[in-house]
């Protein structure tokens, strides 16, 4: 019996999208196809920091099982590509009577969690410009092409530092070679320079969520499951 594919709709991502503001309810969990989105945590002072980055591995709103409450994070669409999305109570129902799709999620939460300690750990510890490495490498990984569909303001709201701030980090990453062209609204990296100029957290956190993932090989639909 399929629980989920009545209630599914497919829709477009749009590049800078806002799918989900802090403070608001979650009304619907989204699953990207393809694409990527940030999640970002909305200081008191205006200031914006990223904690994560979403793919078609996972799904945002997942948060609303627990129960009713306001969104935590602002979700931001960063790379345009398409998602299915759910009503949050027509998701919670499915998942209390299934079993795969409980257990989709908690891969889901497992992933989610590995990247949100360590990215926690890396905005505290590292330079800013090895954290802007890392968070250009974790879109690449996510969209799989050299050339990201970002803006230094995009990046400045990731990064939680000024406009400013940024554009000298840019000069630093071409003068080493691992931005090769920045055209508006694009940038155009060397994986492999970009790679040496980040911090080891990418790594860590890639080869985390691969484990995670790895443990759990069984394919887990999440528009067709039964209990």
């Amino acid at each position: 019996m399929d629980l989920l594919a009545p209630g599914l709709e497919m829709f477009a991502l749009a590049q800078d999208e806002v799918l989900l503001r802090a403070g608001d309810p979650i009304e619907h969990l989204v699953f990207p196809h393809s694409g990527a989105i940030s999640l970002m945590i909305d200081m008191g002072n205006g200031q914006t920091v990223a904690t994560a980055i979403v793919g078609r591995e996972g799904a945002v709103g997942s948060l609303s099982l627990l129960g009713p409450s306001p969104s935590a994070i602002t979700a931001v669409v960063r790379a345009a590509g398409t998602a299915s999305r759910i009503n949050a109570s027509r998701f919670l129902a499915a998942f209390n009577r299934s079993r795969s799709i409980r257990h989709a999620i908690q891969i889901h939460a497992s992933a989610m969690l590995t990247q949100f300690q360590l990215s926690a750990a890396c905005n505290a510890l590292h330079p800013v410009q090895a954290r802007m490495a890392r968070w250009l490498l974790h879109l690449r990984d996510h969209i799989d092409v050299d050339v990201l569909p970002l803006t230094q303001e995009a990046l400045s709201q990731m990064l939680g530092v000024r406009r400013t701030t940024v554009n000298g980090l840019m000069r630093n990453l071409r003068a080493f070679g691992a931005i090769r062209s920045e055209r508006r609204g694009q940038i155009e990296i060397d994986q492999s320079r970009l790679t040496a100029a980040a911090c080891d957290c990418h790594g860590a956190i890639r080869l985390q969520i691969e484990e995670i993932f790895s443990m759990n090989t069984a394919p887990i639909p999440l528009s067709g499951c039964s209990g």
